[in-house]
């Protein structure tokens, strides 16, 4: 095994040994083991579509988070309004998986009866990837939206000091085969997580990801953390940052702007609020085989398209999250970061949860 401060370990780890020890790191401090298993498999599935700013990363932020109190490790949700298609949630600060989960199926369930489903959650946690909630909706037969807020990262367009989150949002939608079209983005020029990875691998980042504190462009990760992320497409990015905090918090009874907190903030509740939409293809008229044939028609039509120059294929929305899996699983596991490995072992010996250990790539 080799490795330096500022690059990778060559070794892949098996997701079921990832899935394995985090589920019992969870277990250990007193998380149900389904949800558990829940938690750790949207973190590995993060990781296994190249997103590791969402992956494994993020394990050791949740068990400070667990450990502190203020995400409480039993998710106890109560309904505080239900009027058939839509339902509104306090979490009760529970773990936000688990949540969205619940939120999930919730939706489909009520989308199956009344078309739509729309379940808004209070009170929640950080979730790790949107895409991973939408997409099994999708798989379910539903087009799905899901919105959620963040703590502060970005500054609005003009300003310089922090007060809306990256605020993602993903949408995923059946396609033909038994594919899943889907998108996963954040607001900001990146994900903030994306930034923290970055300075995991002593890597530094381009100087259009963040400015410093002062304002300034800077390629320093550590620089980009304490001062703010640029919003996607200027303005754009920012007016669409504060319309999913009005979706995601002031419509669920959520925090918003500068009162929800992230999950790298042991001490602090989060307050975030997610919104999750489902629609039933099957109340469109019934016209499966017709949706399906349509959405086909658009991947063709991407997919056959004259290349620019510099580029050798043409994606359609995630195909290249389904193309990562495959590859990652064809080679035996996920690459991790060498401080997010460093992290997790020292969370491992905390909690009495040995490591796995990697094979050889």
């Amino acid at each position: 095994m080799t490795h330096s401060g500022a690059q990778e370990f060559d070794d892949r780890i098996a997701p079921e040994s990832l899935r394995d020890f985090g589920r019992r790191v969870l277990s250990s401090l007193g998380v149900p083991k389904e949800d558990g298993a829940l938690v750790a498999d949207s973190l590995v599935q993060a990781d296994l579509w190249g997103h590791q700013s969402h992956g494994f990363l993020r394990l050791p932020w949740y068990a400070a988070r667990l450990r502190s109190g203020v995400m409480r490790p039993v998710a106890d949700p109560v309904a505080l309004s239900d009027t058939g298609p839509l339902v509104l949630l306090d979490g009760r600060d529970g773990i936000g998986q688990v949540l969205t989960e619940r939120a999930r199926r919730l939706a489909v369930e009520r989308a199956r009866t009344h078309g739509v489903g729309v379940v808004g959650v209070r009170n929640s946690n950080h979730f790790g990837t949107a895409m991973y909630f939408t997409r099994r909706a999708a798989q379910d037969g539903c087009v799905a939206v899901m919105t959620t807020n963040a703590s502060p990262a970005m500054a609005p367009w003009g300003g310089r000091e922090k007060r809306l989150g990256t605020n993602p949002w993903s949408i995923a939608a059946p396609g033909p085969d038994g594919r899943v079209v889907a998108v996963d983005i954040a607001n900001t020029a990146v994900a903030r997580g994306k930034i923290y990875l970055a300075e995991n691998r002593g890597e530094p980042i381009p100087e259009t990801w963040a400015l410093t504190a002062d304002g300034a462009p800077t390629t320093d990760p550590a620089e980009g953390v304490l001062g703010v992320i640029l919003p996607m497409a200027g303005h754009k990015g920012y007016a669409i940052a504060f319309l999913m905090d009005v979706l995601s918090g002031a419509l669920t009874g959520s925090a918003v702007g500068t009162g929800v907190h992230g999950p790298y903030e042991a001490g602090r509740p989060s307050g975030c609020g997610h919104l999750f939409l489902a629609l039933d293809v099957a109340a469109f008229g019934g016209d499966r085989a017709g949706y399906e044939a349509r959405v086909r028609q658009l991947i063709d039509e991407v997919k056959t398209v004259p290349l620019a120059q510099g580029f050798d294929e043409v994606f359609y929305p995630g195909e290249v999250e389904d193309r990562a899996e495959a590859g990652n699983l064809a080679a035996g596991g996920v690459i991790l970061a060498g401080q997010s490995l460093s992290d997790l072992r020292a969370l491992g010996a905390e909690t009495g949860v040995p490591f796995p250990a990697a094979e050889a790539g």
